[in-house]
């Protein structure tokens, strides 16, 4: 049976908040709407174009088998799979993993701990801010496939 690493909805906050750095992809600044995690995000909007205020569905799967079989190359990839129902798909390696410790906010009681996912999608690049509980799935050297479709 599939296992997701991670699925929420996001709802786009920015569109490149340092700035447009190059002509064929935009850095996302999203905030998910179960989780509360923010999601910098870079894509290739010039196939998959993202605008401010969209919302979108995002699925981090170690494989895109309905089985949850693994994929070890391309022919292992089931007839129906998880591909069907998503409009971008990217392939990456999650290479670090950061667990921030509370720090006391303004009204001086201390924010709750947060995970930091960093994952590389063949040179573009995605940073997860999430709660511990919502990351507990993630490992450093861990595969995964991220999955976007777009919801009206």
């Amino acid at each position: 049976m599939l296992s997701f690493l991670f699925d929420d909805t996001f709802v786009i906050e920015k569109l490149d908040p340092d700035g447009k750095k190059f002509d064929k992809v935009s850095r996302i600044v999203a905030r998910s709407e179960k989780h509360g995690a923010v999601l910098h995000l870079d894509v290739n909007t010039e196939v998959y174009p993202m605008h401010e205020k969209e919302k979108f569905l995002m699925v981090l799967s170690p494989t895109l088998n309905y089985s949850g079989a693994p994929v070890t190359n391309q022919a292992q990839v089931e007839q129906k799979s998880l591909a069907d129902k998503f409009e971008y798909i990217m392939h990456g390696l999650l290479y670090k993993m950061d667990h921030m410790r509370s720090e006391p906010s303004d009204g001086g009681s201390k924010s709750p701990p947060v995970v930091e996912v960093f994952v590389s999608f063949g040179g573009l690049q995605m940073r997860l801010r999430a709660d511990p509980t919502s990351c507990a799935k993630f490992k450093v050297d861990q595969n995964m496939f991220l999955l976007i479709r777009k919801l009206m």
